[in-house]
């Protein structure tokens, strides 16, 4: 078995070299071959910079270009792009750009003095996460058993997103053989259980490029039985889908997708394919595929989704065909017939074209064999360019799919692609024929040594390159012969092969490479090794649990290899557990447990070759013993204290009961009395083997120890405390740390450190020398003694002055060792001066850089802190703006010397001066300096005013911008029409000179709103516009204007040379259509347009154009009626030619009557509304009357019977009752009660004309009264709900009240 392995790997080495026999060295001159480019769809990502890869070598190196959609893509012109060096790769800098606006089609060339290749067509677009649309899902009630299909429909991303199913808590929903999400990320169920019901089915979609995670709104399903379906129907009525009021019963299988009993698929070859069958149907159905032509390629095919999805990989012809799907259940089954069509994009039949490589003189073919479904096309170029349109060349025939190449000559270099396309892609491949003439030479490393395992094949490379191609021969040692007998078999690549390597293969071989013009010599060397065998094999083992066991494996091996022994358990790695130790020929497992069980197998590798074995290791249960209790240890007694010295104590105990646990350690703790009572502190650690400890000791201490044992369990309780032990004092054997100096003022330095501790003390009276002196100069230390304080300031120093510092622990028995040397300043002083060489360089008009130079350090008398640029507006440049002083502050920390100063104001002069400042403060500002910024676009015109509306005219009135950050150019005037349902029209765009403020703009439609936006201009650009509205007068007569225009003033064209016109016989004739134009052309020119214009138009710009190439007739439609227009015909030349004009016509198109009618501004439909309103507003007139009439009737004496005291009458203005009126909150009436369900009662009193108007017995006396008792009430009166109890009779009630009584 390893044998055929290494030899397989030895033939793809083999075919490697074949492969690469024809690469030329890149010291040779050679036409370019592209190595590395983008693929054919590149997506990108919008947040990155987009990089189209295009890397080619070449003799000389290449240079590159582009094309972008099939034109030149100039990367000098676009900012954004830039070409790496030596290199055709695009970078785009999508910070100062879209990303959309690179969404293109991109190739790139490569080319030098011997030829052109090109790259395959980029097609770059950038990945889409579009975000879902709102929706409101309303919640969906099912019966019991019914079939399910809740929606996803994610939105549609580059590429596609990945949906899956999850829950409020970011859990996958469980899927099932009933439950099961489909491929278009729909979520089906077969049948719906009362399990089912949950508020939060979310769908997710995550877009792979952009990493992005969206949700759709969740999905509440609420199942239920027949039962809870009638209990519920009316709260869920109004807001819920209801999929089924019959019972579910059980019911044979349905597909749900796909549908019908057929349907087809078309895959390409090479793709995946697959196809899924959901069925519903209670019980839950299964399903299971065919194939109904064939069989199924087991290798490449797997079912997933609960056998709901057919999966095949790497489609081929073969599997195109009828599948069917069967979904079977206890009550019947369903099939469905799924026909698969397989397509196939090119793709190489042998490969792709390879480079040639030609001696003057010789002769060869280049073959293009490809195929694909439909068969493709094959098309060939040279250079990039189509082959039939280069230059001819005898050598050179095309024949299909192969050029054939005879007696090249020196020159004949050139680059050839071929394109292979069919309706499912193309392959495009660059493949060189390069004619040279060059001795050999030999590109296998000199003197290599070879390693071959005996009695395995051998190859010894001689890679050689030569034109023509060198004829390779081998010689072994003595060179007595050549070497192409058997056991050598000599490749067409000069590979040397033995096939068995026997030790005597060993030795020196050389190759040798000769052509006509000349000969080379390689020497390599062979050296045949002996095979790795494993002597000692593992064997089979049976062990207890809790014993241990040795697994063997002796090796033997050639003894100039390195081995390296590998264990692996059940083919996997060994556990990482210390009870598995591996020596260099065995692995012990020590206390083998049950999960130790399984098969161990030792690998042993060299370099070369490797050898492994196997066994079984299996585990048993061990014989019964009781059960053992552990428990924390007893803590030790017994302790004592020995050989004590100044230094030191040793501390022996005797250890408490382990309790089925051994002692791993002993901690020792210890209480100083003397410095800190109370506190336990950890000294020492010793192991559980030892009871005895020797304990290092500070001096000028009062010592207790005690001592925990430790065991698997825990610590025991600490034990019994020792006997006090006193150490003598000493001197101090440390000094305080953190020694620092600074200043707090400008004379003074504090010199600071962190103090000793009682027991760092070492003794009693415990005190500082300090030290201090000034660095760099020559002078003594200054000492003082400093006691409980870590700090001393000395005063009178020289500002901001390096000092030298030492502070160093004293006490009654003597000073601690010399303190090491601390560094520090004396206090800081505010600068004395001011940054010199101070200026401004203007970047744009919003932006400036200040430079200035560094201030000596001695003059900033303290540490730099930074600079800061104090910066004001001086004033405006423009002569109406205001005086502006408001100082701005930039600080610019470190050690700078320049700095920008962003936010200005465009056409502004700016005073500034800088500072520098240090821990103390700010220095003296630099001489104030100015610059001027360059004008801006301005701001927003102060105001823009309609006025002097007229039936076609409205003139603007505009104040200039408040803010014009320059000087105003003029302005730009658009506006267009509103309709009735504000759908804004065409814009109009009108120029205007910038000492204008108001214009008129005549020819405007009635009656119709128009929108206008104005903005200024100045050198640099227009600013943001100010919008207004206004409407023209009505026109009564219903006159229709012509396209609105801006009055100016006349100007009549410059009067040109008379010419003679190539235009005759114009003439028109106006139709239903519009108006046809007709005319005879006699002249040399191609542009000819037909322009027209309104009659009473005197402006020349108002001619419309209307472009009529190759035509003598044309037809103006949109022309509007009741108006007449000049129409004339004209050729345009060059530039610098005047056009040629025909003689005008006058067309006058009839008016027709308007089919759009405004039904707002008809006359019949405003005197219908008036004739309503006047009778409802005589109606409300009879309602009050009625109501205030004189007299008691029935409906008065029960009113006066039951008086409310809250009652208020009725309110003369509006014609309503005060505590009837209904208000936004439905409120109820005042003294009212209202139950809980939320509805009011009437109480007796509560009667209105409106309950009685409805009665059958009453009627009115001439007077108007009411005759007779009430008749009787509604009979919904006293059932009536909540607000309409409580509404007060309304005018419209009243009317219907009168209406049944006339």
């Amino acid at each position: 078995m390893e044998r055929r392995r290494m030899d397989a790997a030895l033939l793809v080495l083999f075919l490697g070299h074949l492969a690469a026999a024809l690469e030329v060295p890149l010291d040779l001159p050679q036409p370019p071959t592209i190595t590395h480019q983008s693929p054919k769809d590149y997506i990108i990502d919008p947040r990155e910079n987009i990089i189209i890869h295009c890397e080619a070598k070449g003799k000389p190196h290449p240079s590159f270009s582009w094309t972008r959609n099939g034109t030149h893509f100039d990367i000098d012109e676009d900012p954004n792009v830039t070409m790496r060096p030596h290199s055709g790769t695009l970078v785009v800098d999508i910070s100062r750009a879209k990303a959309e606006q690179y969404e293109c089609v991109y190739q790139c060339t490569a080319r030098n003095k011997h030829g052109t290749a090109v790259s395959n067509n980029i097609v770059v677009k950038q990945s889409r996460s579009p975000l879902w649309s709102k929706e409101k899902i309303k919640p969906i009630v099912v019966q019991e058993g019914v079939s399910l299909v809740l929606p996803c429909r994610p939105p549609a991303g580059l590429p596609p997103p990945i949906i899956f199913w999850m829950d409020n808590n970011f859990q996958r929903l469980p899927q099932s053989s009933r439950v099961a999400q489909s491929l278009n990320g729909d979520l089906y169920f077969s049948n719906v259980l009362r399990d089912d019901s949950r508020n939060d089915y979310i769908c997710y979609a995550r877009f792979p490029y952009t990493q992005t995670i969206q949700q759709k709104q969740p999905i509440t399903v609420k199942v239920l039985n027949m039962d809870a379906i009638n209990d519920t129907m009316a709260a869920f009525y109004n807001d819920t889908d209801l999929f089924s009021e019959e019972p579910a019963d059980e019911r044979k299988p349905s597909f749900l997708i796909p549908s019908g009993p057929s349907s087809s698929k078309t895959v390409l070859r090479g793709q995946v394919l697959e196809m899924e069958c959901i069925a519903e149907g209670l019980p839950t159905p299964e399903v299971s595929w065919t194939k109904v032509s064939g069989d199924l390629p087991a290798k490449r095919t797997s079912f997933l989704h609960y056998q709901r999805t057919l999966r095949i990989v790497n489609v081929s012809e073969s599997d195109a065909g009828d599948y069917r799907c069967t979904a079977r259940n206890q009550l019947g089954s369903v099939h469905h017939t799924i026909h698969v069509m397989v397509k196939a994009a090119p793709y190489w039949i042998s490969g792709a074209p390879r480079n040639l490589v030609l001696a003057p003189g010789e002769s060869s073919v280049l073959t293009c064999r490809a195929s694909g479904t439909p068969k493709p096309s094959i098309t060939w170029a040279m250079n990039g360019i189509p082959i039939e349109n280069s230059p001819k060349d005898l050598s050179r025939k095309v024949e299909d799919d192969t050029i054939i190449f005879t007696d090249v000559q020196p020159g004949s270099s050139a680059v050839y692609q071929c394109n292979v396309s069919n309706d499912y892609g193309y392959l495009l491949s660059n493949a060189f024929v390069n004619v040279l003439s060059e001795p050999p030479r030999v590109l296998t490393q000199s003197n290599k040594v070879y390693q071959v395992i005996k009695n395995h094949r051998a190859l010894i490379d001689c890679a050689s390159f030569g034109s023509p191609i060198p004829k390779i021969t081998w010689f072994k040692d003595s060179r007595s012969s050549t070497l192409d007998g058997d056991p050598y078999i000599l490749h067409d690549n000069g590979t040397l092969e033995i096939h068995i390597a026997q030790a005597h293969n060993s030795g020196r071989y050389t190759c040798v490479a000769r052509n006509s013009i000349g000969i080379y010599e390689n020497h390599v060397s062979l050296e045949v090794k002996e095979p790795t065998r494993i002597l000692k094999q593992p064997e089979y083992k049976v062990v207890q649990r809790g014993k241990s066991v040795v697994f063997e494996c002796k090796v033997k091996h050639d003894p100039s290899l390195i081995p390296t022994m590998t264990w692996l358990k059940d083919d996997g790695e060994l556990p990482a557990d210390e009870r598995l130790i591996v020596d260099s020929d065995s692995l012990t497992i020590t206390d083998v447990t049950e999960n130790d069980a399984g098969v161990y197998t030792c690998i042993m590798n060299t370099t070369l070759d490797h050898d492994s074995a196997s066994a079984e290791l299996t585990v048993v249960e061990a014989t019964p013993t009781p059960a053992v209790v552990y428990e924390r240890p007893d803590p030790p007694t017994d302790l004592e204290l020995t050989d004590q010295k100044k230094r030191s104590v040793q501390l022996t105990w005797t250890p408490g009961d382990e309790h089925n646990s051994p002692i791993q350690k002993f901690l020792i703790q210890y209480e100083d009395l003397l410095h800190h009572r109370g506190h336990w502190h950890n000294l020492t650690e010793v192991p559980g083997t030892k009871t005895t400890a020797h304990l290092k000791l500070s001096p000028y201490a009062h010592y207790t120890f005690r001592v925990l044992a430790l065991n698997a369990v825990d610590f025991s309780r600490p034990s019994l405390s020792s006997r006090v032990y006193k150490t003598e004092p000493a001197a101090p054997d440390e000094n305080p740390t953190g020694v620092q100096g600074f200043g707090t003022e400008h004379d003074n330095l504090v010199i600071s450190w962190k103090p000793l501790s009682g027991l760092q003390s070492n003794g009693p009276g415990l005190h500082y020398k300090v030290m201090w002196r000034q660095k760099a100069v020559d002078s003594d230390w200054t000492t003082v003694t400093v006691a409980n304080n870590s700090k001393f300031v000395v005063s009178g120093v020289p500002t901001f002055v390096p000092y030298e510092l030492k502070v160093q622990a004293v006490n009654d028995y003597g000073a601690g060792p010399e303190p090491a040397i601390a560094h520090g300043y004396s206090g800081e002083d505010l600068p004395v001066a001011a940054p010199e060489n101070v200026q401004a360089i203007v970047m744009n008009s919003a932006l400036a850089e200040v430079h200035w130079d560094p201030v000596p350090f001695k003059l900033i008398r303290g540490h730099l802190k930074g600079f800061k640029v104090y910066y004001w507006r001086e004033r405006s440049l423009h002569k109406h703006n205001p005086h502006h002083v408001e100082k701005q502050i930039l600080t610019f920390s470190g050690n700078h010397t320049r700095g920008m100063l962003p936010g200005l104001h465009p056409f502004s002069l700016y005073s500034f001066n800088v500072r520098v400042y240090n821990g103390k403060g700010e220095g003296p500002p630099s001489p104030t300096r100015q610059f001027e910024t360059p004008e801006g676009v301005p701001g927003t015109p102060t105001s823009l005013i309609v006025t002097n509306p007229n039936l076609d005219s409205l003139t603007l009135e505009w104040s200039p911008p408040h803010v014009r950050n320059g000087r105003i150019t003029g302005y730009t005037l658009k506006y267009q029409q509103v309709n009735n349902s504000n759908e804004l029209g065409p814009m109009e765009e009108l120029a205007l000179p910038a000492n204008e403020t108001s214009v008129t703009l005549p020819n405007l439609k009635y009656s119709t709103r128009y929108k206008f936006y104005l903005n200024a201009k100045t050198v640099r650009g227009a600013g943001p516009a100010i919008s207004g509205e206004g409407v023209t007068i009505m026109d009564e007569g219903n006159t229709q204007t012509s396209h609105p225009i801006a009055r100016s003033p006349s100007r009549h064209p410059t009067p040109q040379a008379p010419s003679v016109s190539p235009f005759g016989n114009v003439s028109s004739l106006v139709g239903e259509d519009g108006a046809l134009i007709s005319w005879e052309y006699r002249g040399p020119e191609k542009n000819v347009y037909v322009e027209y214009k309104n009659k009473n138009s005197e402006a020349e710009e108002e001619w419309q154009k209307e472009l009529v190439n190759g035509s003598q007739n044309f037809m103006l439609k949109g022309l509007k009626g009741g108006l007449s227009y000049r129409v004339r015909v004209v050729a345009k030349g060059h530039h610098d030619q005047p056009p040629l004009l025909s003689e005008e016509v006058l067309v006058t198109v009839p008016a027709v009557a308007s089919r759009q009618v405004d039904i707002a501004t008809q006359g019949w439909f405003i005197g219908l509304m008036c004739a309503i309103a006047l009778l409802i507003l005589i109606l409300l007139i009879i309602c009050f009357i009625q109501r205030n009439k004189g007299g008691k009737y029935p409906v008065k004496e029960k009113e006066d019977a039951h008086t409310d005291p809250e009652f208020q009458p009725m309110k003369e203005d509006d014609c309503t009752f005060g505590e009837y009126s209904d208000n936004e909150d439905h409120k109820p009436l005042k003294g009212s009660r209202t139950p809980s369900n939320g509805t009011v009662k009437r109480d007796d009193s509560d009667d209105s004309l409106v309950d009685y108007g409805e009665g059958g017995d009453g009627q009115f006396n001439e007077d108007g009264s009411f005759i007779g008792q009430y008749s009787g009430k509604s009979a919904s009166r006293d059932t009536a709900e909540g607000h309409e109890s409580s509404e007060a009779p309304s005018p419209i009630n009243a009317m219907n009240s009168l209406n049944s009584f006339v």
